[in-house]
């Protein structure tokens, strides 16, 4: 038995999936005419209470984007350490943008309002780069997949209003903390200027994210793609699939989120476990104790039992549980972890 945890993004289409792409009515979305896309595109800003959305194929060209219309080259922009939008999008931000990162020191990827205002530039200080916007991940990857407090979200949008700052949602995993946490879109929708939200991640898709905002930004957003060479045709059947998703995928992903918390406990019983952080949604972020067992030693040991699981760097190992993880295989992995040692 062959199980990847390395990530949320090895799920293929479900036999439903694939039959609604196979069937999609398609045309040419470089001219706006692939009705598919159009209807995805509909259905998203309505879940989220907003105006307008734009379908891209990588949620790393959405979050640049994204970016690329709050700012000016020469600004700077406000994040988490843990960032993915800092981390993990191959410098995009300057190469993109033209700008920069303060980069604020939270907690599993989370900042509070208080920290975020301490970050600030003063805006008559030309020395410094201006500051332009501020940029939110939920969940946080780097973090665990933990959510964060959305009256925290709602104390920092009024610190980017009192600044005249813009705010974007890297919401990559936001359907996990809706779920997890019983929210309305259309409250994060009430309170973000821009909203990301992925498509191949938990959701199951082969490809694409979204870009949701007013439709002036989404109007602006469309030139922005062409730039990033993001404009696609009969991408319908990739829209489809998103469409299938939203409308089968997003409940089920509690389903992850026990098999998740299931795996923390696991581990937790294990001596050569240094720490297991807090389990929210459908990512483990563990440490070994190295001097008992080694990272790499403990990989190659899951090797041999085909299960793969990815290393984040310093010491940290990432399971990521999603839609492909059955039952039998949650199961033959609970009992593999238990015998290793």
């Amino acid at each position: 038995m062959t199980i990847n945890l390395i990530s949320d993004t090895v799920t293929k289409p479900t036999a439903g999936m694939l039959e609604a792409m196979m069937t999609a009515k398609v045309g040419d979305d470089v001219f706006k005419n692939d009705p598919t896309v159009n209807a995805l595109e509909e259905k998203v800003a309505d879940y989220f209470g907003m105006e307008a959305a734009l379908f891209f194929p990588s949620g790393t060209m959405t979050n640049q984007t994204a970016i690329k219309l709050h700012t000016q080259p020469g600004d700077q922009l406000i994040c988490d350490k843990y960032a993915h939008v800092y981390n993990y999008e191959g410098g995009g931000v300057s190469f993109n943008s033209g700008v920069s990162c303060k980069l604020v020191d939270g907690h599993r990827g989370m900042m509070t309002a208080k920290q975020v205002e301490e970050s600030i530039n003063p805006p008559d200080f030309y020395h410094s780069p201006l500051t332009s916007l501020v940029c939110i991940e939920n969940t946080t990857n780097k973090g665990g997949g933990a959510c964060w407090d959305f009256e925290e979200l709602q104390k920092i949008r009024k610190v980017c209003d009192d600044h005249g700052l813009k705010y974007h949602l890297d919401g990559a995993r936001l359907w996990n903390a809706l779920v997890a946490k019983g929210e309305d879109p259309k409250a994060y929708g009430s309170l973000f200027d821009t909203i990301s939200v992925c498509l191949s991640k938990g959701m199951g898709c082969p490809v694409g994210s979204v870009l949701v905002g007013s439709k002036d930004m989404i109007d602006k957003a469309l030139r922005v793609r062409k730039v990033l060479g993001g404009g696609m045709r009969q991408s319908g059947f990739l829209a489809a699939a998103g469409i299938y998703a939203m409308d089968h995928h997003v409940e089920r992903l509690a389903e992850d989120h026990k098999k998740a918390a299931e795996i923390g406990e696991v581990l937790s019983t294990l001596d050569f476990i240094k720490k297991v952080e807090p389990i929210e949604t459908n990512i483990i972020i563990f440490e070994l104790d190295e001097s008992k067992f080694t990272s790499a030693d403990f990989l190659a040991k899951l090797t041999e039992n085909q299960i793969s699981i990815i290393g984040m760097g310093q010491g940290k190992l990432r399971i990521v549980t999603h839609l492909d993880y059955t039952n039998a295989m949650h199961q033959h992995f609970l009992k593999i972890l238990k015998t290793i040692g």
